[in-house]
C-alpha cells in the first residue's frame, strides 16, 4: 500500500466489474463531498491469476446484475462485435501504470486513465486491448502529457510493473479485486457488495442483492483527517 497516509491504495482488474463499481462510487463520493483524493493503482490481474482471459458471459452476467441495481453507473451491454471484445486487459493496466511517472502526469493522470479506460470498456465497447484505444482514453484526461505517454508505452514502461504487482498480490494481504487501503486504517475487499452466484460462475447467474455505498464515506472521512 501506499506509505502517503492520504492516498488510497487499491489492488483491481480494469476488466472486473466489482472494481469498478467500487472506484465509481468512491471517486463520485468524493465529488461530491469536494474531497481531493489520490488514488494509487495496483494491478490484480485476473488473466494472469486463472491463466485464461475472463470470459466474457462472466462479465455480461455480473455487468447485468451490477447495472441493474446501480444505473447511475451507465453501463450497457457490449455493443462492439465479438471479434473485437477486450481479450486482455494487461495492456490498459500496463498504460495505468505508466502514467505514474512524473513526467506523464503522476497519480492523478494515472487515475484519470483508469476512469477513462473504464469508461470506455463499459459505456462505450471500446476495445482497450488496443493500444490506440489506449491512446484515445488517455486523449480525454486532462492531467496527461500524451506525448509523454505514449514514449512510454512504446518503450514497454508499465508492463512490468503488472507482473510485479501479481507477485506481490498473490499473497494472504491481497484478498482480490477489488481490495481497498489506506495505509493500516481501513483495508475492504468489495466494499459494500452482498451477492452471490445462483451456480458456479459461467453457469449460473449474479444475484447482487444489496449495495451499502456508505463505505466510500467511512473511507473518505479517515482521507480528511
Amino acid at each position: 500500500m501506499s506509505p502517503d497516509r492520504g492516498v488510497v491504495t487499491v489492488w483491481s482488474d480494469i476488466g472486473c466489474p466489482w472494481a469498478s463499481l467500487g472506484l465509481h462510487t468512491l471517486l463520485s463520493r468524493a465529488r461530491e463531498r469536494d474531497v481531493d483524493v489520490l488514488v494509487d493503482h495496483r494491478a490484480f490481474p485476473l488473466e494472469l491469476f486463472n491463466k485464461r482471459a475472463t470470459p466474457k458471459g462472466i462479465i455480461d452476467v455480473e455487468v447485468t446484475a451490477i447495472a441493474g441495481l446501480v444505473p447511475a453507473l451507465h453501463w450497457r451491454q457490449w455493443i462492439g462485435s465479438e471479434a473485437e471484445y477486450v481479450v486482455s486487459t494487461l495492456p490498459a493496466m500496463g498504460a495505468v501504470q505508466a502514467a505514474k511517472d512524473l513526467g506523464v502526469g503522476g497519480l492523478r493522470a494515472s487515475n484519470e486513465l483508469d476512469s477513462s479506460l473504464r469508461r470506455a470498456f463499459y459505456e462505450r465497447g471500446r476495445c482497450i486491448s488496443v493500444h490506440a484505444e489506449i491512446l484515445k482514453a488517455a486523449s480525454m484526461c486532462p492531467s496527461i502529457n500524451l506525448p509523454a505517454l505514449e514514449h512510454a508505452l512504446e518503450q514497454g514502461q508499465g508492463h512490468a510493473t503488472v507482473f510485479s504487482d501479481w507477485h506481490i498480490a498473490d499473497s494472504p494481504l491481497v484478498k482480490g479485486s477489488p481490495h481497498f487501503f489506506l495505509g493500516d486504517r481501513y483495508e475492504a475487499h468489495n466494499p459494500g457488495v452482498d451477492y452471490h452466484w445462483t451456480a458456479p460462475p459461467g453457469e449460473g447467474f449474479v444475484r447482487f442483492d444489496h449495495y451499502d455505498p456508505t463505505w466510500a464515506d467511512t473511507l473518505l472521512d479517515l482521507v480528511e483527517r
